[in-house]
């Protein structure tokens, strides 16, 4: 059921957002539309068998086995189950948060990272353009997270579903009207806020490392809330990855992180 539950959720989101995307697109592309989304699918495939090869129960299997097993901290005492739950979602996207700025911060981590930030564009298919090896790193850091905490499964379903359609929702090449973003921006990420993340500025791309709530970018110091080019001339990419030939084949993708540069 998780399976179905996660990619009905995840197409649905990915189909609206695509929808609001040709109907009202924040920004004209600089690279063919198809030639980055057919490199993004094979990614996120790539990713997606493999996290299934090195963990095929998944992360709420993990979690109902740390359960039954009565590992990590919420299952020492009594506690109610909404209480875990809530609990749980919050110490995932916490760590999330902290993942992400390490990503930034660590060299051979920014590696891997870099091929997300590359993207010479910004739509809802930036949200799944991420390395394999990133993404397996990420599944070890959740899943240590679940085990030590004792986190459960309702909570990291929870957690995977509202992950997978904010990252879809803040990448989107749409904004909100002005009003109802700045309302919107008070407590998530929105589109205009992720946008100076994918910023070719390093200031501004360490910055808003947030995925989902805006929070911990302002309990932590890392919240920017204008680009300094303005929300209409952000200069999106990384300057060393300019080159189509270098930043949207497939291949390529997958080599970026073993480049020097």
């Amino acid at each position: 059921m998780e399976t179905w539950i996660r990619l009905s959720i995840f197409l649905g989101v990915l189909a609206l957002m695509l929808l609001w995307e040709a109907r009202q697109p924040k920004r004209v592309a600089r690279v063919s539309r198809w030639h980055r989304w057919r490199s993004h699918l094979a990614l996120i495939l790539t990713s997606s068998v493999l996290m299934r090869l090195v963990a095929p129960i998944g992360l709420t299997g993990i979690a109902l086995w740390v359960t039954d097993n009565s590992w990590g901290v919420f299952n020492q005492f009594e506690r109610p189950l909404w209480l875990a739950i809530v609990l749980g979602v919050i110490a995932l996207d916490l760590v999330l948060y902290w993942q992400h700025r390490a990503f930034h911060r660590i060299p051979w981590l920014w590696r891997l990272h870099r091929v997300h930030h590359a993207d010479p564009d910004f739509d809802v298919t930036t949200g799944v353009r991420f390395h394999p090896i990133e993404m397996l790193l990420s599944l070890a850091i959740k899943a240590a997270t679940i085990t030590l905490l004792g986190i459960p499964a309702s909570a990291v379903l929870i957690f995977e579903v509202t992950l997978n359609a904010c990252s879809l929702f803040n990448h989107g090449n749409v904004q909100l009207p002005p009003k109802l973003e700045s309302i919107v921006r008070k407590i998530l990420i929105t589109q205009e806020l992720h946008r100076i993340h994918h910023s070719s500025l390093k200031r501004e791309t360490n910055s808003n490392y947030g995925f989902s709530v805006v929070w911990w970018d302002w309990l932590f110091g890392s919240y920017t809330d204008r680009a300094s080019a303005g929300s209409d001339h952000v200069d999106i990419g990384l300057q060393a990855y300019r080159n189509e030939k270098q930043n949207t084949p497939y291949i390529e993708l997958i080599k970026l992180p073993f480049y020097k540069k």
